[in-house]
């Protein structure tokens, strides 16, 4: 009989609980033997029995069992089951249960919980739970007072990570409550124990049926994500996919959650690939167009992120992405909505002719030059116009106003910015009259300025629009009347194979060497000299200007004899 065993209570040691436990196990088999109904449950029951006594040893025989808190509550459990088994067998033999069929869903319930115990026991031995007890005394008094605190935190909070991978699943969820307050307080040491096992069981409580699992699921998902160190783990025990289902259904917390782990993980241009096969792209542009303003951020930030992949651009289009990103551009509810979208729109109009017509069609270009005007950083949106501008026409470009916010960027924008404004005169500049308009806004002495600046990258763009601007007599004469223009371009001519500007230096010195006033300014400056080494190296135009420069120098010695 049960009451045979050892008696124990909750105060009771590691040691009794097995005790009594493996007191129960004879004690069980013998009735579940005896019993002759249901017996297809009976038997399973039976092949469940038999399993714990080896079960029971492997667990008694680590070196940790003692020690550690979670082995005394599976043995409690254990201990639980086995006397459901023994008072379930004694009804069956009696036949003094409520109904046939009350008795076939307790039996059930009964196999269920066996199988959990069996399952959580197994756990603990294989993955090493059970070497992660507290240390013990003579280890712990060798170490110093920080490294033994860090230890016993490390320790306690291993503890409590193995507490979402074992029992039932409201044990689970106290478990997961006390993660939460954990990461709160000491996220470093959470980070630190964590471990793949824990992640696959967090992952799994993703798909619980409780709203309020999910939500506390999916905030330390989103913490670990964030963190930057479990993005393999995460993605490799399938988070991705219960994150879009969040995003797709979940409550209002979830979906923000879900929306900001994504954010972080697309960054990675394999699992931005995987979040598109996954069925990403729709639930997340929807999101940008019904979520909150955190939502709808975290949403336009991980389609941005995906959008840099070049061969998944046409899967978004196919989802409506730009009509959503160009809509975000001014109706976006936070600043960071807005400059996701310009970045977004620069990547789709990259190299793709189709969604170049795509952006122009649905009113990309407006407003765009419109979202230039505000506040936000301009790179993105400069970029994305420069990907344009082949795309519309001439008159249609002047009519929206893109040559004064030009200007306006070459002015007084970001260094990215600027150059993505020289870029883009470099490619609209494809008639004679819009060169001359181009230089009319005000762009000339700008572009000089930009000779000087410190990116090479820089320096090289402003050379370019340079010498395709100055095939206009207009532009010609800014640049002449510049008092810096013929110095900055003589620097240019430095013949290092890091200086990419030089040939384009060379063909705006040579725009202007009809001048004697500029000649003898690039001969000042030792131009002869730079063009000597760009004529050995077969620079284009270097050998005709030099032999100028050299005419030039020979007119003024014989001039002052």
């Amino acid at each position: 009989m049960v009451e045979d065993a050892v008696a124990v209570d909750a105060s009771c040691s590691t040691e009794d609980w097995l005790l009594h436990a493996k007191e129960l196990v004879p004690i069980a088999l013998d009735k579940a033997r005896e019993v002759k109904g249901f017996p297809t449950r009976w038997k399973m029951i039976i092949s469940r029995l038999e399993q714990i006594p080896s079960m029971l040893s492997n667990l008694s025989s680590h070196p940790c069992f003692s020690k550690n808190a979670l082995c005394k509550e599976q043995l409690q459990a254990v201990s639980n089951s086995l006397r459901d088994a023994i008072e379930s067998a004694e009804l069956c033999l009696k036949e003094k249960y409520e109904g046939k069929l009350q008795m076939q869903s307790d039996l059930d319930a009964l196999i269920g919980k066996m199988d959990l115990n069996l399952r959580d026991c197994g756990l603990l031995i294989k993955t090493g739970m059970l070497g992660e007890a507290t240390l013990p005394l003579t280890v712990a008094s060798v170490s110093g007072s920080v490294e033994q605190s860090d230890s016993a935190a490390h320790n306690n909070i291993r503890e409590l990570l193995a507490r979402l991978q074992i029992g039932h699943l409201e044990a689970k969820h106290k478990a997961l409550d006390s993660v939460v307050e954990v990461m709160k307080e000491d996220e470093k040491n959470v980070l630190a124990v964590m471990s793949r096992s824990n992640i696959a069981a967090l992952v799994q409580l993703l798909t619980a049926t409780s709203t309020r699992i999910r939500e506390k699921t999916v905030t330390v998902i989103c913490s670990l994500a964030e963190s930057g160190s479990c993005e393999d783990w995460l993605v490799s025990e399938g988070v991705l996919p219960a994150l879009i289902r969040l995003v797709e259904s979940g409550s209002a917390v979830g979906k923000e959650k879900a929306a900001i782990s994504l954010q972080r993980l697309s960054m990675s241009a394999e699992t931005s690939r995987e979040i598109v096969g996954h069925g990403g792209v729709c639930p997340l542009v929807e999101l940008c167009q019904t979520g909150d303003s955190v939502s709808q951020a975290a949403a336009a930030c991980s389609l941005k992120n995906i959008s840099a992949v070049p061969e998944v651009r046409q899967v978004l289009a196919e989802q409506g992405i730009v009509r959503v990103m160009i809509n975000l551009l001014t109706c976006g509810m936070l600043l960071g909505s807005k400059e996701y979208a310009a970045e977004c729109l620069q990547n789709l109009t990259a190299s793709n002719e189709s969604l170049k017509r795509s952006v122009v069609s649905e009113g990309g270009v407006r407003s765009l030059l419109a979202y230039l005007d505000g506040p936000l950083p301009q790179e993105s949106a400069v970029a994305a116009l420069r990907n344009l501008v082949g795309s519309v026409s001439e008159t249609t470009l002047v009519s929206l106003g893109l040559l004064p916010r030009l200007v306006h960027v070459l002015k007084s924008g970001s260094s990215g910015a600027q150059q993505a404004a020289a870029s883009a005169i470099c490619r609209v500049c494809s008639s004679t009259e819009m060169k001359k308009l181009v230089g009319e806004a005000g762009c000339i002495p700008l572009l000089v300025k930009m000779l000087e600046a410190k990116p090479s990258s820089a320096r090289e763009i402003s050379a370019q629009a340079l010498a395709s601007l100055m095939t206009v007599s207009y532009n010609r004469r800014e640049v002449k009347k510049d008092d810096k223009s013929v110095p900055n371009l003589v620097q240019l001519l430095d013949p290092s194979p890091q200086n990419n500007a030089k040939k384009y230096a060379v063909t705006c010195l040579g725009l202007i060497s009809s001048s004697k006033k500029c000649k003898k300014l690039m001969i000042s400056y030792g131009a002869i000299g730079y063009l000597k080494k760009l004529t050995e190296m077969d620079i284009p135009g270097a050998q005709k200007l030099h032999e100028r420069l050299e005419r030039g120098k020979l007119r003024s010695l014989f001039g002052k004899k």
